[in-house]
Formats: structure tokens, C-alpha cells, sequence
């Protein structure tokens, strides 16, 4: 898809008809193609909700169409003259792989440009292995889950720090050794395919924009907030409908907040960390003190940035899902109550389910084609 895959950061709102952005206006048609699902959409509605003259939005439809990325979906009725030829995307044009790497299991998803999930494959994982047995793990589930497609690229997300740009870890929480292990071009040299890299978080709270204003999750150009516990705790911030990352890629590193001065120690060096306090919580048993102490930080975060929605995940959340919403939703409505702020700010779990990083690696790849981010 040469023609969209240059499209980044037009993240919405009207095109502009001059030839040097042809890109963003490609990716603007794009995505309402996406949204539009299988009914499909007429180039007439094309132009009247990107602002582009309608003989722009011939030029690009019959780009993308040579492309394969369009194609003819019937015809509409319209209020005069003939019925109006409609399109819609074609979902099997393009696809990308999603690869989560977990502290003890890999996911990974092979995703159509629709963004649905058309092939998946789990694997335990030893993060802590080495780089040869890291590389040679994840190419193996890539290729267990192409069947023969070649994708667009391969998303890949894990825990954090690391550097979103270069595609090089940091020092991973319990995982000192990885610091400076340039993971994306090492996996990229493996495969043979264009690799990006950034935290679990990130990608899961990335999947979550891309379809907001679908009903599954926040509204279109909402922030939130996307808190994700399973074997650590992090977090994706999404301001005004973009995935913040940060100056250095750093932001989001949520769990290493202390709110406990000489609490337990954590595995990063600090201590009374809330990432340490719910893992213990946890392991006693207790989830709704866990739930209780997310909230804490939960409540700090929203406070921060007032944001409008707090989502959560991860595998421990996934067990606990009552326990977990109704937790950290209440530490937000007493916070709200002290502060006579109204209604406190929601908290849901997270669409995507347990595949929802896993899906948000292989956004980092598809989201930039539809002006959804940079990857």
C-alpha cells in the first residue's frame, strides 16, 4: 500500500487539497473507509467529511482501489439523479503482526487492515532467557502465524522502560540485563520485516484509540487513562485521542510511583513502589486491597491530568474484574466527594480482553496507514 502507508499523524479533522499531502488526505479517506465497515461509504460522503473537493476523492479511491485497499460495495439510493456507487475497505489488503512479550508467556496475533484478529498463537516465555532465546521465541510465533502472508511489519510490545524510537530496551523491571539490547533490529534482521517496538501499555491503550467512538470503549478524542496489572503494573496515558509518550519515550511508567515512604522494597531498587504494594497484595490473597491501592495511584493520575476515564487490564485485573472496578472506582469517588468535583471519573475494564496488547502491537504498524499515530 504505498500510497497510504506514508500517511502518519493526521490523526483526524479536515484534508487539505495541495499535492504534498496527498498522504494525509489518503489516510483521512482511509479511515473513514474503516469506520464506514461493511456497508462502505459514498465518495460523495467522502468529500463532505474531509473537506476534500470530490475529483481529490476520486483520485485517491482510484489509488487505493489499484492498491486493492477499496473496493465497490453496491449502490446507495440518493435524493436525486443515480444511485451513488458505494466502497468500503478490503480488510485482506493488508496485515500485521502483533507480538506481546510478557515476563512468562509471548502472545501473537496476525491482524487484517481492518484491525480484526485472523490468526493467533500463545507460548510460554523466560524474558529473563537471554537474547538469543527472545529473538528466536518471537520469530518463531511470527512465522507460526503468517501462514504465508506478508505483513506490512511486526509490532512488538513489552514491559518498559525502553526507547520507542530506536526499539531499544532500557533496564525492564527484573530484568537489569536487557538495558541497551536493541531489540528491534535484532528481531528485524531475523525476519526480514520492518519491526516496531514500545511498552505493553502504549499498545494496548493505542488499540483502544483507534476504535474509540465505536461504543466499545471511550469516545472519539477522549483522555484516558489505560492501567494495566498482570505480572507489573504500567500504564498507556491517551491525551486528546493520541498515546503520550513522552519526550524520552519514558512516560507511562506508572507502577514505580512510591506512595509508601519505606514501604517494601521493589524489584526496581525503590521502595513502597504501588507496583510492589499491589503484586503484594495480591499474593496474600487480597485483591480488594490491591484494587484499593490502584485506586491511590489511579487517583493521583487523575488529579494530574484530568483525564475522563480510567480503563484497566492485565491478566491479574482479568481475574478480578468486579473486585478491581468497583475498588478503584470507589477510591475516585471519594476523591471527587472531597473535592466537590461531581461525578467521579469513570472506570471500566478495558475492551481487547487478553489479547488487547497483543492487538495494539500490530496498531503500531496499522494505525499510522488510517492518521491514527505515528507507530
Amino acid at each position: 500500500m504505498p500510497g497510504a502507508a506514508a500517511a502518519v499523524g493526521a490523526g483526524g479533522g479536515a484534508g487539505v487539497n495541495l499535492p504534498a499531502l496527498r498522504s494525509h488526505n489518503a489516510a483521512l479517506v482511509l479511515d473513514l473507509l474503516r469506520t464506514a465497515g461493511p456497508s462502505g461509504i459514498s465518495r460523495l460522503e467522502l468529500a463532505e467529511r474531509t473537506g476534500l473537493t470530490p475529483q481529490a476523492v476520486s483520485k485517491i479511491t482510484a489509488r487505493l482501489r489499484a492498491e486493492g485497499a477499496a473496493a465497490e460495495a453496491g449502490r446507495r439510493a440518493s435524493t436525486g439523479g443515480k444511485p451513488r456507487t458505494v466502497l468500503r475497505l478490503v480488510p485482506e489488503a493488508a496485515h500485521a503482526v502483533g507480538l506481546h512479550l510478557d515476563r512468562d508467556e509471548l502472545t501473537a496475533v496476525l491482524c487484517d487492515l481492518s484491525g480484526e484478529v485472523v490468526a493467533e498463537r500463545r507460548a510460554p516465555l523466560g524474558l529473563g532467557a537471554g537474547a538469543q532465546a527472545l529473538v528466536a521465541g518471537a520469530a518463531e510465533a511470527v512465522g507460526a502465524v503468517l501462514g504465508g502472508v506478508r505483513p506490512l511489519g511486526v509490532g512488538v510490545a513489552l514491559p518498559g522502560p525502553l526507547d520507542h524510537a530506536r526499539g531499544v530496551l532500557h533496564r525492564v523491571t527484573g530484568f537489569p540485563a536487557w538495558d541497551g539490547f536493541a531489540l528491534r533490529d535484532a528481531l528485524a534482521g531475523r525476519l526480514g520485516l520492518p519491526v516496531v517496538v514500545d511498552k505493553d501499555t502504549n499498545a494496548a491503550a493505542l488499540a483502544v484509540a483507534v476504535t474509540a467512538g465505536s461504543g466499545a470503549g471511550p469516545a472519539a478524542g477522549a483522555s484516558f487513562a489505560y492501567l494495566h496489572l498482570g505480572t507489573g503494573l504500567g500504564a498507556g496515558l491517551v491525551i486528546g485521542g493520541t498515546v503520550h509518550r513522552g519526550v524520552r519515550t519514558g512516560a507511562g511508567e506508572f507502577g514505580h510511583q512510591v506512595i509508601q515512604l519505606d514501604g517494601p522494597p521493589c524489584a526496581c531498587g525503590d521502595r513502597g513502589c504501588i507496583e510492589a504494594l499491589c503484586l503484594a497484595a495480591v499474593g496474600r490473597g487480597a485483591p480488594a486491597e490491591a484494587a484499593r491501592v490502584l485506586g491511590a495511584g489511579a487517583a493521583n493520575l487523575v488529579g494530574l491530568l484530568d483525564i475522563d476515564l480510567v480503563l484497566l487490564g492485565g491478566r491479574t485485573v482479568a481475574a478480578h474484574e468486579e473486585t478491581f472496578v468497583r475498588g478503584v472506582g470507589a477510591v475516585l469517588a471519594e476523591r471527587a466527594r472531597r473535592e466537590g468535583a461531581g461525578a467521579a471519573v469513570p472506570v471500566r475494564i478495558a475492551p481487547g480482553g487478553a489479547r488487547g496488547v497483543a492487538e495494539g502491537a500490530a496498531h503500531l504498524l496499522l494505525a499510522p496507514l488510517f492518521g491514527r499515530g505515528d507507530g
